[in-house]
Order: structure tokens, then C-alpha cells, then sequence
């Protein structure tokens, strides 16, 4: 019984984020430049009747890298197999993979920075000559079979583009990085996902919501979802921006979009170590969680909206920290910005 309440509960999240996943270029909102350049590698693609170019999408998660995978197999009319660099542990795993393709395919390879260094280098001569070179058995009776294959395309998505090796990366032909979105952008997309979802919301409840989701998307409609919530049981199933900041304040989220962690954070950093500079792993043993999770998930964020800065002996408080906290800075010497 709890195993079935599991499974649905799976279905019912992927159901919510695939009805909200824009499925057109038309549909996607923010990332102009980004979206310009695709647009235009998938109209001369068509037009010259050949498989698109190989693509990297590198930024933070959740800004819409799968999303965009999905909008290139849309529009080139192709499927999209999709998977993750950790799961491909092995060739034979990789193999599998690229030999069940059709001409012209998708292969979407997420956190590919993650790969295997002994798959990746097979992953090279498939996205330049389109064939695999597979070893069978050992020792004496090793020999190599080469495996031609379809022309297809690999997205590859990434959140740490500097941990990509440089000949993986150098057979990407297109190359972008996507950005925070501004508040607006946010704002338009929470009004999109509400309609999609039959939520009543208003501008100024949507533009609250947008304030406090990091400028990022999916921040954005898991806010929507938890305000949904709220007002459903508590305010008549509107959401106005009262209703919003009642939900968010709930949720411990303040008007500038940090939660209880990223408080924690800065308080560790200005409270218990003087504003710094402190180690990381200081930090994290102090907050009780990894250093890696600081580092990609909440570091980010901070210091984009100054409120940390990482130097050479470590995290330093900025004024706008001692502001927020409302500490008096002190007086600091000798720190290098990385």
C-alpha cells in the first residue's frame, strides 16, 4: 500500500512539472539570447534536411536546460532519449544507448560534467564520426568492434562547465550558458503556470512570488505550488499579494528570497566567526550540512546578491550582510577576492 502511495505521489510531481514545461520556443520565456541562437541552429538544420548540432546548456539548476533539450527535439520533429552522466557507468551502458537511436535523435545527457572519464572517451568518436568502437573480452581474445551509428545530436547539460574536460567540450558547435531571470520574467511565467494550473492570481501575488524565487523557474513554481496550497485552505483560493507573503512567510522565506538556510548561513558567517573570513568546511559543519550543497545551492545566490564573497582565506560577511542582520561591520585588512 505505501509502496502504491509513493509511486502515484512520483506521478502526480512529474504530471505538475510537464504541465508546466513549455513545449515551444513561443512558449519559453526569458533567455532571449539563448533562445535566438537555437532558433536559428534548428531553422538552418531543417532547411539543410541534417541532424542539429551537438549543444551544451551550462548554468545553475533549475533555470531550464531539460526544458530546452525537450523544446529542440519539438522542434526538430525527433525523439529525446534522455539520461544522466552518473548513470552511464560503463561503454556497454553508452552502447546501448546510442545504437537504439533513429536518425536525426535527441540524446540528452544531464549533469554530463559527472560522466565516466573511461565512457566519455568513447562518447568522443561518436559525436565526431557517428561510429563506437566497443572492446570485447580481455586479454589475448580482446578485439574491437566498431559500431556505426545515425547521426544524432547530444545535449548536454551541465552546472559545473569548468569540470568539463576540454575534448568533450570542444565537440559541443553550440555553446550557451543560461542566467538568473529578472523578477519580471518570473513574474510572467508564475501568471502562465497559474493559468495552466486553473489558479486565480493576481499581478501583484504573482509578482511576490517571483520577488522571493531567486530568479529562478522552478523556485518559481514550487512557490506557486506551496501558495496554492495556502490559499486554497486558507484564503478562498485566490492569491493576491497578501495571501503570498502570508504563505511565504510560513514558509520562512523573506522578501528577498533567502530561507531559513541561507539566514543560517550569514548568521554562522557574521555571528559565530566575526564576519570572517572562514573556511568552508567551517561553515558547513556549523550549519550541519555538506560543503558541496553550500557551495552549488546556496553560495551562489548569496554572493549574486552580495551578501557573501568568497576570498583567498576563505567567506567574508559584506556590508550589505552586516545591513541585513543589522551588525556593525568591522574593521577587515588583507583579504583578496578570487
Amino acid at each position: 500500500m505505501h509502496q502504491r502511495t509513493s509511486e502515484e505521489l512520483n506521478r502526480r510531481n512529474a504530471s505538475f512539472d510537464n504541465r508546466l514545461r513549455p513545449t515551444r520556443f513561443t512558449e519559453f520565456v526569458g533567455q532571449q539570447k539563448v533562445r535566438d541562437r537555437l532558433t536559428l541552429a534548428v531553422e538552418a538544420a531543417m532547411q539543410r534536411r541534417e541532424a542539429l548540432d551537438h549543444v551544451l546548456l551550462s548554468g545553475p539548476p533549475g533555470l531550464g536546460k531539460t526544458t530546452l533539450a525537450f523544446i529542440l527535439g519539438e522542434a526538430m520533429g525527433v525523439h529525446v532519449k534522455t539520461t544522466s552522466g552518473p548513470v552511464i557507468d560503463k561503454p556497454g551502458d553508452l552502447a546501448g544507448l546510442l545504437t537504439s537511436l533513429e536518425p536525426g535523435d535527441i540524446v540528452f545527457i544531464d549533469e554530463i560534467h559527472r560522466m565516466q572519464r573511461t565512457v566519455e572517451e568513447y562518447l568522443y568518436s561518436a559525436m565526431e564520426d557517428f561510429v563506437l568502437d566497443i572492446m570485447i573480452d580481455q586479454g589475448p581474445n580482446a578485439r574491437s568492434v566498431r559500431l556505426e551509428l545515425p547521426r544524432f545530436t547530444l545535449v548536454g547539460a551541465t552546472t559545473r562547465s569548468g569540470l568539463i574536460s576540454a575534448p568533450l567540450r570542444s565537440r559541443f558547435g553550440i555553446v550557451n550558458r543560461l542566467d538568473y531571470y529578472a523578477a519580471a520574467e518570473l513574474q510572467t511565467i508564475i501568471e502562465l503556470s497559474a493559468a495552466k494550473l486553473d489558479v486565480m492570481i493576481d499581478r501583484d501575488g504573482a509578482h511576490e512570488i517571483a520577488a522571493r524565487a531567486r530568479g529562478t523557474p522552478r523556485i518559481a513554481n514550487n512557490l506557486l505550488r506551496r501558495v496554492r496550497d495556502f490559499a486554497q485552505v486558507r484564503a478562498g483560493n485566490r492569491i493576491t499579494r497578501k495571501v503570498a507573503d502570508e504563505a511565504l512567510s510560513l514558509l520562512e522565506i523573506n522578501p528577498r528570497g533567502l530561507d531559513e538556510m541561507d539566514i543560517r548561513i550569514l548568521e554562522t558567517l557574521l555571528l559565530k566567526f566575526n564576519g570572517g573570513p572562514v573556511g568552508l568546511n567551517t561553515i558547513a559543519v556549523s550549519v550541519g550540512e555538506e560543503p558541496d550543497t553550500i557551495e552549488e545551492v546556496y553560495e551562489p545566490f548569496l554572493i549574486q546578491e552580495g551578501y557573501l564573497e568568497r576570498t583567498a582565506k576563505g567567506r567574508v560577511a559584506t556590508p550589505a550582510c552586516h545591513k541585513l542582520l543589522g551588525v556593525a561591520p568591522a574593521a577587515r585588512h588583507g583579504e583578496l577576492p578570487l
